[in-house]
């Protein structure tokens, strides 16, 4: 078998910031892109840092003990982060999540979750915040997390068999660390905490069905993410990619579910919930969800912006470019100015890239590098 050579690519050096226009516009709260796309989300990253290796975000081969992260210097301030989201929220913004990287390594994180939530949307309404974690120090910071204002925790976990897990995450860490993170989340009395895991065939998919008989009925909704080509590292190939459509069969095999309503506009997830004996909904089971960016792009109603880390700002998760902001942050460019450059980049935004994935040629490794996840974020 041939060896796979993965590329080490800086993706803040081979990808150049673009242009960041400056046009006068007042914030409306009603920004939308060239196909009618609201903005509604903004997706933070705090660090560029995570102490997990899995292969499909932060393979050990390029993000190892030489790879140079970020100085702390080069990242945004939570004052600085705060400033930016106010401005977004003044856009029509209304959810704001914090990624990494894993976001828990961001050291006294709850200091900005207080910060954010004491910003308002246009509708005079605290942001609906949340975080996506690998779950490793939430349960000694799920508490403080909740009493700072955050709403919502998503867990990244992609199985419940311990080997299989430390083998995915690549540092030997236990399952058992997240789950009892997921319990505390509970505890703390933080609300619609979700479980995302990605699904690999041929390496997790086995998982599917023992994760959903565990999460089945707690109180926790789990999701599955079809396996994504992103960033440049991570080896995709389509064959390793396991269908939602043939996912929820699996589980129909065994366990009744009915398709529920989107809870909101641009959801991500199709619903699926578990039924009772009459093929009813049965709210205490719960419900799962699939993410199915792969065989069924939702690129049509994307509302979601995405906040490096040192403040670049990206239009999708498979972008090749990003916006400085930050220059005009520290350059001491005026909110207004800094609200008026942000309305021109999502007006002209076009991104669909899942929607034209099979129509684009294959990936050479020639031309512009996708960022990679662990620096904007899932």
């Amino acid at each position: 078998m041939a060896e796979r050579v993965i590329p080490l690519v800086d993706q803040r050096i081979a990808a150049l910031a673009a242009k960041v226009p400056l046009h006068a516009s007042v914030p409306t709260g009603l920004l939308t892109d060239t196909l009618g796309r609201p903005l509604r989300d903004l997706r933070i990253s705090v660090t560029d840092r995570c102490n997990f290796r899995c292969n499909y975000c932060m393979p050990k081969e390029v993000f190892d003990k030489d790879y140079p992260y970020l100085p702390h210097g080069a990242l945004l301030s939570f004052e600085e982060i705060t400033r930016l989201a106010r401005l977004f929220l003044a856009h029509g913004v209304r959810k704001i999540r914090l990624t990494g990287g894993e976001p828990l390594l961001r050291k006294n994180l709850e200091a900005l979750v207080a910060q954010l939530a004491e910003l308002r949307t246009v509708d005079g309404l605290p942001p609906d915040l949340t975080l996506t974690t690998n779950g490793s120090l939430l349960a000694r910071k799920a508490r403080a997390l909740k009493d700072a204002g955050l709403n919502r925790v998503t867990v990244s976990l992609d199985g419940l068999d311990d080997a299989v897990f430390r083998r995915m995450n690549d540092v030997d860490f236990p399952v058992a660390d997240v789950l009892a993170g997921i319990e505390a989340a509970h505890a703390a009395g933080l609300s619609q905490i979700k479980v995302n895991m990605v699904v690999k065939r041929g390496t997790n998919d086995h998982e599917v069905l023992p994760m959903a008989r565990h999460f089945r009925g707690t109180g926790t909704t789990l999701r599955f993410i079809e396996y994504m080509d992103v960033g440049a590292t991570n080896g995709w190939r389509m064959d390793e990619v396991l269908p939602s459509a043939e996912l929820i069969e699996r589980l129909r095999a065994e366990l009744p579910l009915v398709a529920l309503s989107p809870s909101a506009p641009g959801e991500t997830a199709e619903r699926w919930g578990y039924a009772n004996a009459a093929g009813v909904h049965d709210a205490s089971l719960g419900e799962v969800g699939v993410i199915s960016s792969v065989t069924q792009a939702f690129c049509h109603d994307c509302n979601r912006a995405r906040l490096s880390t040192e403040g670049k700002l990206y239009l999708c998760l498979f972008a090749t470019q990003g916006y400085d902001l930050r220059t005009l942050l520290r350059g001491g460019a005026s909110d207004e100015a800094i609200a008026s450059a942000i309305a021109p980049i999502w007006q002209q935004r076009t991104d669909r890239y899942s929607e034209l994935r099979s129509s684009l040629p294959a990936d050479t490794g020639g031309g512009a590098r996708r960022v990679e996840m662990s620096y904007i974020g899932g």
